[in-house]
Parts: structure tokens; C-alpha cells; sequence
């Protein structure tokens, strides 16, 4: 009987062992000191920029830059989870590892639905991965050709991944930054695209089956901002919303300079005919993606069947990514955006907001009165998870400064406001908590209000440490991250020498 026993107990766990291979993880440890409780982390270990982020057949993919053995940066691999509705994620096995051709940098992946690449074999469509290689040895001997492209394909929803027999596909140019190859198919002229970064511009490569490359263009020598190499691109169209008209954008990340310091997101809007993009814009002006410190190599999902452009970052800083205070992973995505063109005082502006998908997440909404907010107004609420809708009149308000504020038993604050004075959103979180780790860490971040009428509308996404701000209807958006020695524990609204008229507020508990 005690054998019959083993046995079976034998056999339950190899079953169990099985079963946890076919159906990875899908909850990471939320219990741990400042794991976003909604937002995308690993479930241990160092992560960096999104990568190959396509849709299919009902699947968002993430792969993402990813070295498992550490929580600092190291020998890079794709991470990879899907997910169906953008919030609830699933962990899967590391996509793509290091080879003798070097570590597996940013890219994007993309569905080849004509099968240009005839890689295709079953039912299932090619999906197509391109990375950028980078070659160690190449960097440590002082070379310059050490960054090249590579691609891979999947021939089974993204599952398994197989690399190019003839990689690289796009060889070094001899310029060492060469590199975050993102992929698009461009209708007008039946060809795919490839938006390059390469030291101060970007370059676009052209291709007929995602495996023969040529240089077809170049742009952003003399545009837009340089404080630091050019990083993580993407080039898209998006309609003008209220009009027939329709305009490329393209994404160019710098690695240092951003309006708040360190790295950042900006970008371009203009026309592209497959070759060549025209800045809308004088070529002084730099419009952000995010005005907070914690938005980084934002790019966007390829594949989307409801004619959505959703984006995601990675939520932190190059400054301090490798210090921040977790212990078993490091860093987080910023929640996924739709993004959108809007006229605006200034001229066609993009607008952000969170998807839709997030409203999944609310519990019971507390509506809050309209009223004259004076000096503190607490919502009895936990300030932990929270998604806050505010709507103020500024032409009833005489407060220089008021907004939201959430705090602790200890005395730590974190301050998300509007300067009526400046006219300017900011994130303070200069007593937020630990900064010790980085000189570079505390302190008040700004955003220019684009809007010029009197209503001024706050949108707040809360986690257990960070926060978005997308401010009028997301035409600004800032984006900061904070770690207090205890979970703010009070939510509560602030107005400074004198009243902040609120006219309507709704907040909710976020699950």
C-alpha cells in the first residue's frame, strides 16, 4: 500500500511538473515591497525596453528586453508574456537567447500575412521578429561594427522561435550605434519598412520579404532633441481626429537630455512616402511623449485588427534604473496608451490615454461633490491603487497651485498638480521616500499646459509606486515612479492660497 502510495504520488508531481511547463506562472509575487500590483513586471530579474510587441489571433505579445540571471542589466534576451485583454498577463518561456552572433537587443516583430518571407509551412502565419545583435567582443575590442540585424520566425502563435540560417540581415555599416529595428509593412508601396536608430538620426531600410534589405532614407540630423543617442524608433500613420486628414508619426527615443533629465521619448509629425519623412514642425521644436522622469523606449503594438495604435514604455530611467529599491525584479511598463492626433492651440498634437481594457480593473466608484477645495480635502480612501477623474474651473479658482497629494503615516508625499500661476502640471515626489540611491532621483517635474480654455481636467493612474498623469483629455502626460518606506495610505485633494473649484470627481478603488 505505501508504495502504491509513492507511486502515485510519484506520479501527481510529475504531472504537476508537466503542467506548470505548459501553463507558466501567470501572477508575479504582488506581495512584494513595491511590485505594481497592475502594471507589467517580470516575475524576477532585470527588465528593460519593450520588444516585438504584435497582435494575433487574440493574443497581445510582450517580449521584452530581459537578463534573468540578475536584476541589473547584463547579457540580453527576449523576455515574452501574453496577454488577451492588455491587463491580465501570461508568462512565458524566454523567446530568444544570446548567440555567437551576440546579445539579442530591441526590435519588433511583425504578422506576415502574404508570407513575403516563405517561412510559412502550416495554417498558422509567420510572425517575424527583427532584433538588433550585439556583438560583446566587437565592443570591447573598440570596434565599430558590432551592432548588426537579425531576424526570427515563429511558426506557431509565437511559442517557439526559430532564427535565420543567414543572419545578419542587415549587416553593420561600421557605425557602433546601429540598432532597435522597428518594422512595418507599407501599403502605398507594397514593400516592407525598417525605422533604424543610428547615432543622431534615424534610417529607413526597405524589403520585399523581410530577409533582403536596402537603405532607402534618412532622417532627424538636425531635428528635434540630441542631449543624448537616438534610440527605440517607430514610424505609423494615425487619422487627425474631427478631420479627413491623416499624418505619420514617428517615435525617437534619447538615451539622455530628456525634458526632465536622463532619457525620454519624443516625436515627429509629418509625411512619409515610403522613403522619406517631412517634418510638420520646425526642426527647433521638440514635442515629448511624457514631460515625467519615468517614460522610456516607448513603442507601439503591430498587428491590431480594430484599427487601434496602443503604446507602451518602459517606467523608469536610465539614471537609476540599475538602483532602484526592488529586490527580485527591476522595473516596470507603463500602462498600455491609445494613442491619437488632435488639433490643438499649438497645431496637430498626439493625445494619450489608457486603454480602455483598464476600466477592468475598477471596483466601486466614489463620486465626489462639486465644491471649493481649501487648503485639504481628504478622500478616505487608500491612496495604494487608485484612478482618480478630476474636473476643475479655472475661472472659479483662485488657488496658484492644487491638485492631489498622496501620503503616509511617516510623513512621505508624493504631489501631483497644476501651477495656475506658471501654467504648468508637475510631479513632485522630492519627499516621496527613498532617493538616497540617486542623485538624480527627487525632485518636481514639469509639463507646459497645452489647453486654453478654464476647464482643466486631471486624469490619475495610482499604483503602489507610481503614478500617471494624463492631463486634458491627454494632451499632456507625465509619468513618475516613487518608492516610500510605507504604502501611502491617504488620498486627499490640496488647494494653496486659495479655493480650486472642482465641478465634478470620480474616483475608484483599482482591483
Amino acid at each position: 500500500m505505501k508504495n502504491t502510495f509513492l507511486l502515485l504520488l510519484g506520479f501527481l508531481s510529475f504531472v504537476a511538473c508537466k503542467n506548470a511547463q505548459k501553463n507558466p506562472e501567470t501572477r508575479t509575487n504582488v506581495s512584494e515591497q513595491y511590485r505594481p500590483q497592475f502594471h507589467f513586471t517580470p516575475k524576477t530579474g532585470w527588465m528593460n525596453d519593450p520588444n516585438g510587441m504584435v497582435y494575433y489571433k487574440g493574443e497581445y505579445h510582450l517580449f521584452y528586453q530581459h537578463y534573468p540571471d540578475s536584476t541589473v542589466w547584463g547579457p540580453m534576451h527576449w523576455g515574452h508574456a501574453i496577454s488577451k485583454d492588455l491587463v491580465h498577463w501570461e508568462h512565458l518561456p524566454i523567446a530568444l537567447y544570446p548567440d555567437s552572433l551576440g546579445y539579442i537587443f530591441s526590435g519588433s516583430a511583425v504578422v506576415d500575412e502574404n508570407n513575403n518571407s516563405g517561412f510559412q509551412k502550416g495554417d498558422e502565419k509567420p510572425l517575424v521578429a527583427m532584433f538588433t545583435y550585439h556583438n560583446m567582443a566587437g565592443e570591447k575590442a573598440k570596434r565599430n561594427d558590432f551592432q548588426s540585424q537579425g531576424i526570427a520566425y515563429s511558426l506557431d502563435k509565437g511559442r517557439t522561435w526559430t532564427k535565420y540560417a543567414q543572419n545578419p540581415v542587415i549587416k553593420s555599416p561600421g557605425i557602433k550605434d546601429f540598432r532597435d529595428p522597428k518594422v512595418m509593412w507599407h501599403e502605398a508601396t507594397k514593400q516592407w519598412v525598417v525605422t533604424l536608430a543610428v547615432a543622431d538620426h534615424v534610417e529607413f531600410y526597405g524589403s520585399k520579404n523581410l530577409k533582403d534589405w536596402a537603405k532607402v532614407g534618412e532622417f532627424g540630423k538636425t531635428e528635434g532633441a540630441h542631449g543624448g543617442v537616438w534610440e527605440c524608433p517607430d514610424l505609423f500613420p494615425l487619422p487627425v481626429e474631427g478631420s479627413n486628414e491623416s499624418k505619420w508619426v514617428l517615435i525617437v527615443n534619447v538615451g539622455n537630455g530628456a525634458h526632465s533629465g536622463g532619457s525620454g521619448g519624443q516625436y515627429f509629425i509629418g509625411q512619409f512616402d515610403g522613403k522619406t519623412f517631412k517634418d510638420d514642425n520646425k526642426p527647433t521644436d521638440i514635442l515629448w511623449l511624457d514631460y515625467g522622469k519615468d517614460n522610456y523606449a516607448t513603442v507601439t503594438w503591430s498587428g491590431s485588427t480594430d484599427n487601434r495604435r496602443i503604446s507602451l514604455g518602459w517606467m523608469t530611467n536610465w539614471q537609476y534604473a540599475n538602483k532602484v529599491p526592488t529586490k527580485a525584479w527591476r522595473s516596470a511598463m507603463t500602462l498600455p496608451r491609445e494613442l491619437s492626433l488632435a488639433n490643438t492651440p499649438q497645431g496637430i498634437r498626439l493625445m494619450q490615454k489608457p486603454v480602455k481594457e483598464t476600466e477592468l480593473l475598477r471596483g466601486v466608484m466614489n463620486g465626489i461633490a462639486a465644491q471649493d477645495v481649501d487648503h485639504s480635502f481628504d478622500l478616505k480612501q487608500q491612496a495604494k491603487t487608485n484612478e482618480l477623474s478630476l474636473t476643475f474651473d479655472l475661472s472659479k479658482t483662485t488657488s496658484t497651485d492644487f491638485g492631489v497629494q498622496l501620503s503616509n503615516s511617516k510623513g512621505e508625499k508624493v504631489l501631483i498638480g497644476y501651477e495656475k500661476t506658471t501654467n504648468r502640471f508637475y510631479i513632485d515626489r522630492t519627499e516621496g521616500g527613498q532617493k538616497d540611491f540617486s542623485k538624480d532621483f527627487a525632485g518636481r517635474h514639469y509639463a507646459p499646459r497645452i489647453a486654453t480654455d478654464n476647464t482643466l481636467k486631471l486624469h490619475l493612474v495610482i499604483d503602489v509606486a507610481s503614478v500617471e498623469l494624463f492631463a486634458d483629455d491627454g494632451s499632456v502626460v507625465l509619468t513618475d515612479t516613487f518608492f516610500p518606506n510605507e504604502d501611502f495610505s491617504q488620498l486627499s485633494l490640496f488647494a494653496k492660497n486659495g479655493v480650486a473649484h472642482l465641478v465634478a470627481g470620480d474616483v475608484w478603488g483599482l482591483k
